[in-house]
């Protein structure tokens, strides 16, 4: 009798346990504030959150910051949102699922509309009193914890400080890491950069063109913020070299804009040398070539993880280390459909936390990660380049939703992407003036 009632009384605290668990989210951009939402809709199984924000206000780096360089308290400037960038993406593709934009907005918003958005989203859901403003997230540490008679399970010591310095120390069941990867600039090695007499700049740094009028900038990097701030620059009055590996574009751009071959150094009298042999001078270098991931509160070694400037390993379904499957990690891929794509995954995780989800062993888990990335490799894909989605993110998405048992993205959603991005391919300067409605989920329409 008495074995049956301790054993009764474990498996109580399990399930009580299991129908509680407290979940710290680190970041209070798109992706921290869908991790919030969704927890916040299963009070049987979360506390709710503590989300924890570097800045005092939501939206990451849809929060526009005039300022460069540092905050008044020495922290580095978070956003990377310059003045006039408009979405490259239809707010009808961009929307969460369960959270359409204003319908009377435009498709195609200045970033002032996705800020506004984020914070009625946060608003809808009443995130805004779990959220800890001001506060960076000192270190993420996994604590093995072994009670008698039952397995082993990891909860996370959550080291954070407040505007004043003041630390805590806090115990979390699983851990969303949401701090995005557009704050730390990548910034190739360009040899004898040094030398090079104008200005060097990031576009993390960059924030309207006027500054740069009547002068020569050179563009390192053609993707999309390479191109959108060439023409904006051209726009402006300055004469751009759009310096790129990619193939050459066919589409029509500004007459200001040339195109050129990477750079390969810079001379000693300060004048640019390309790769086809080609020499020139410039007044500005901008480079616009991404950004590292980095996570200075996590020990990657510890985790298991290899963590370099353009890759993160190995990750199971692109979001947890395999030896610490309470630890996701929202949004971390590149070319993606983003607050869709956060919405699956947050989704998944929660199941995964709520056990309707059984993954495989660790040794499985990292055996398919590592044969799914060399796959990759072997297939051509360079090594900075294999977090990159782009067409795989659909099937993605629905594999997502298909496991963890939630409604998959509508097909209109890939329908439209897809539209864009051919409409992008041929009208750079212009397929911003297009709007769209959604008719069904299957179905669009180009409206007036």
């Amino acid at each position: 009798m008495k074995t049956w009632i301790q054993t009764a009384a474990r498996s109580l605290s399990v399930s009580i346990w299991m129908m509680s668990q407290r979940v710290a989210v680190v970041g209070a951009g798109a992706a921290g504030l869908c991790a919030a939402r969704h927890i916040l809709s299963r009070p049987n199984s979360f506390t709710p959150p503590v989300v924890f924000e570097l800045t005092d206000n939501v939206g990451g780096t849809w929060c526009y910051d005039e300022r460069v360089g540092s905050y008044d308290n020495g922290r580095p400037i978070h956003s990377s949102m310059y003045k006039n960038l408009r979405t490259n993406l239809p707010k009808e593709v961009m929307m969460f699922p369960d959270f359409p934009f204003d319908p009377q907005l435009n498709s195609f918003l200045p970033h002032q509309e996705v800020q506004r958005y984020l914070e009625g989203y946060c608003q809808s859901h009443d995130i805004r009193p779990h959220i800890r403003f001001n506060t960076a997230v000192d270190s993420v540490k996994p604590v093995v914890v072994t009670s008698e008679g039952e397995e082993s399970r990891t909860t996370w010591e959550v080291t954070s400080s407040d505007s004043s310095g003041c630390q805590k120390t806090e115990t979390f069941d699983a851990v969303f890491v949401c701090s995005g990867h557009f704050s730390d600039p990548h910034i190739p090695d360009i040899p004898g950069i040094q030398n090079f007499k104008g200005k060097v700049l990031h576009s993390h740094a960059y924030r309207y063109a006027e500054p740069f009028s009547g002068q020569s900038v050179v563009i390192l990097g053609a993707k999309a913020s390479g191109l959108d701030i060439s023409i904006e620059l051209a726009k402006a009055g300055a004469q751009v070299t759009l310096s790129h590996g990619r193939p050459r574009f066919t589409f029509p751009l500004p007459p200001e804009i040339r195109q050129a071959s990477p750079v390969a150094a810079v001379e000693e009298d300060g004048s640019i040398r390309f790769q086809d042999g080609s020499v020139g001078g410039a007044d500005a270098l901008m480079f616009c070539t991404g950004y590292n991931f980095m996570y200075p509160f996590l020990d990657a070694a510890q985790l298991g993880l290899e963590i370099q400037d353009h890759v993160v390993s190995p990750l199971y379904r692109f979001l947890m280390p395999p030896a610490f499957p309470s630890l996701f990690f929202i949004g971390i891929c590149k070319m993606i459909c983003p607050f869709p794509n956060f919405n699956c995954q947050v989704q998944f995780a929660l199941a995964v936390l709520e056990g309707s989800v059984t993954l495989p062993s660790p040794a499985q888990m990292e055996d398919e990660v590592r044969g799914e990335l060399q796959g990759k490799m072997e297939r051509g894909v360079q090594r900075r380049h294999l977090l990159m989605m782009d067409r795989e993110q659909w099937e993605y998405c629905q594999m997502l939703a298909h496991t963890a048992g939630f409604p998959p993205l509508p097909p209109v959603v890939r329908s439209l992407y897809e539209e864009v991005w051919r409409q992008r391919q041929v009208h750079p300067e212009n397929y911003r003036r297009l709007n769209y409605r959604l008719i069904s989920d299957t179905q669009w329409e180009l409206i007036d």
